[in-house]
C-alpha cells in the first residue's frame, strides 16, 4: 500500500495549481480550438498544462510510475500499467466549459493502485480553488483561505439534489433520475460534479455517456475520502487501469442515497 501523506498530496496539488496558470494565460487570449480525432476540442492551454504536469511529476516528485495522460494518450502514447501503480492526468478536464469561457473546468491529477485511485486534486483555475483526496480524508482550499475539510451529506427527507453535467446531458439520464425524489438539479461542467458532491451540496451524479478514466479518476478519489462512491450501474466499484481506458456507466453518489422506486 503506498503511503501518501499531505506533503506529497500537497506537492501534487501545487502542480495543479501552476498548470492552471499556464491555462489562464491562454484563457485570457484569443485562442485557437482545435478538433481531435474523436471531435473533441482542444487548445494549446491543454498541451502547455500537460508538458508542465508531465515535467514536474517526473522531474520532481518520483519518475516511479508510468503516466496516463490524456493528450498523450490521444497521440497513441499509452504506457502498460498492468501491475503497476500508475498516474491519470486530465491537464484541462471541460475543454469545453474552457471555450465557453465559464469557468467549470478543470486540471485533474490522480494516482491509482490495484486499480483504486489512493489521491487525487482538482484544482479549477478560473475559480483558483484546489480540492483534494487521500486516505487522510478529502479537503478544499478556496484561494488563500485556510484548508477546509470536506464530507459528503446525508440526503434530506425531501429528496435528492441531483447535479447533471451541463455539456453532456441525455436522456438516459433524466430516465435515470426518474427512479429518484428528486428536489433540486444543478448543472455543473467538468470533474467539478464530484466535487460538488464530496462537499455535501448534492447527493447524486448519474454520468450514463461516454467518459474516460483521465476524466475521473481524481474526481473519483476526493468523492471517495470524503465517504461518498463512485459505482458502476451493477453496484460495483468503478476501477481503472481497464483496456481501452473507457469508462462504462456510473453514478456517484454520497452515503444513503436510495431509488424511490
Amino acid at each position: 500500500m503506498l503511503n501518501i501523506g499531505l506533503g506529497f498530496v500537497q506537492q501534487i496539488a501545487d502542480i495543479t495549481k501552476r498548470a492552471g496558470g499556464e491555462i489562464m494565460r491562454v484563457y485570457e487570449t484569443d485562442f485557437e480550438v482545435e478538433t481531435k480525432d474523436d471531435s473533441s476540442p482542444v487548445t494549446k492551454a491543454d498541451q502547455l498544462a500537460e508538458n508542465l504536469i508531465l515535467r514536474s511529476i517526473r522531474e520532481g516528485i518520483t519518475d516511479k510510475f508510468p503516466i496516463i495522460s490524456e493528450e498523450a494518450a490521444s497521440n497513441g502514447n499509452i504506457p502498460d500499467v498492468r501491475g503497476h501503480s500508475f498516474w491519470l492526468v486530465d491537464p484541462l478536464d471541460g475543454t469545453k466549459e474552457f471555450v465557453n469561457r465559464n469557468g467549470e473546468f478543470t486540471v485533474n491529477i490522480a494516482l491509482i493502485e490495484n486499480s483504486r485511485p489512493v489521491m487525487g486534486v482538482v484544482h479549477l483555475p478560473a475559480k483558483n480553488v484546489t480540492y483534494y483526496g487521500a486516505s487522510l480524508g478529502s479537503f478544499v482550499q478556496r484561494g488563500e483561505e485556510p484548508v477546509e475539510q470536506i464530507q459528503c451529506r446525508t440526503p434530506s427527507t425531501e429528496g435528492v439534489v441531483a447535479v447533471v453535467s451541463r455539456s453532456h446531458r441525455s436522456d438516459e439520464v433524466d430516465e435515470y433520475l426518474s427512479g429518484f425524489t428528486v428536489s433540486r438539479e444543478i448543472s455543473a461542467g467538468s470533474s467539478l460534479k464530484f466535487c460538488t458532491v464530496a462537499e455535501g451540496q448534492a447527493d447524486l451524479y448519474p454520468r450514463l455517456g461516454r467518459t474516460m478514466e483521465w476524466d475521473t479518476a481524481a474526481g473519483h478519489a476526493v468523492l471517495q475520502f470524503a465517504g461518498g462512491s463512485v459505482k458502476r450501474l451493477d453496484g460495483s466499484v468503478l476501477g481503472y487501469g481497464k483496456e481501452g481506458l473507457e469508462n462504462p456507466n456510473f453514478v456517484a453518489a454520497g452515503p444513503g442515497v436510495e431509488r424511490a422506486s
